[in-house]
């Protein structure tokens, strides 16, 4: 397993690409600039079956649609925000853009923490709300990766004065789903670089005290 880190869109937000040595891959949350990732895929000729998005703010979908369109693919989003993709007040875009952000209704709604297999990959899914009620991530054991969204970062951890934000929410889904993860295990973050759940552990400031 291979991944790789796009920066896209308004914010510069963290999409990732997940590929195994079949070419085929999975993509997390394409915030925006759809040409440029299009062109990062064609070139290494990976074959995308699926997009996974981690919560529903608008720098991480804003190129959901095209992305879905060009390679007939399903997308994946918690149901708590199933509505929030055609909404711009909901992901944010109204407030923050000058284009308001509507993406189409995805193609399947995240319901049970667990297994979720999504063609030739197998995650274990955890809902991780705080940031935003329907915060999940995706924790890949081969890969020894959790795709975390805006929940834990490198030395910080997600806003929480968004609507559906409750900071003490948030820090409850990092104690009990992320750090309960092997303290290997790299932490892929919405913003900013990689870090690991050890690191987090011991140096985030965040989480001492809680």
């Amino acid at each position: 397993m291979k991944w790789q880190r796009v920066p896209l869109g308004p914010l510069s937000t963290n999409a990732y690409i997940l590929s195994n040595q079949q070419k085929e891959c999975v993509i997390f949350d394409p915030g925006g600039d759809d040409q440029k990732l299009i062109s990062t895929l064609n070139r290494q000729g990976l074959k995308p079956v699926a997009i996974l998005l981690t919560h529903a703010h608008f720098d991480h979908i804003g190129a959901v649609d095209e992305v879905r369109n060009q390679y007939g693919i399903k997308v994946y989003i918690h149901e708590s925000e199933k509505k929030w993709l055609g909404d711009s007040s909901l992901n944010g875009s109204r407030f923050f853009m000058g284009n308001e952000v509507r993406i189409n209704d995805a193609d399947v709604h995240l319901k049970e923490e667990g297994k979720l297999t999504v063609g030739s990959f197998t995650f274990e899914l955890f809902h991780t709300p705080g940031h935003s009620p329907g915060s999940v991530s995706f924790y890949h054991e081969e890969a020894e990766v959790v795709f975390s969204g805006d929940a834990l970062f490198a030395g910080s951890i997600g806003r929480t004065d968004l609507p559906g934000g409750n900071s003490e929410l948030l820090l409850s889904s990092i104690h009990k789903k992320l750090l309960s993860l092997p303290e290997e295990t790299i932490v892929l973050s919405g913003h900013g670089p990689e870090t690991t759940i050890q690191a987090e552990m011991d140096d985030n400031p965040f989480l001492h005290g809680f």
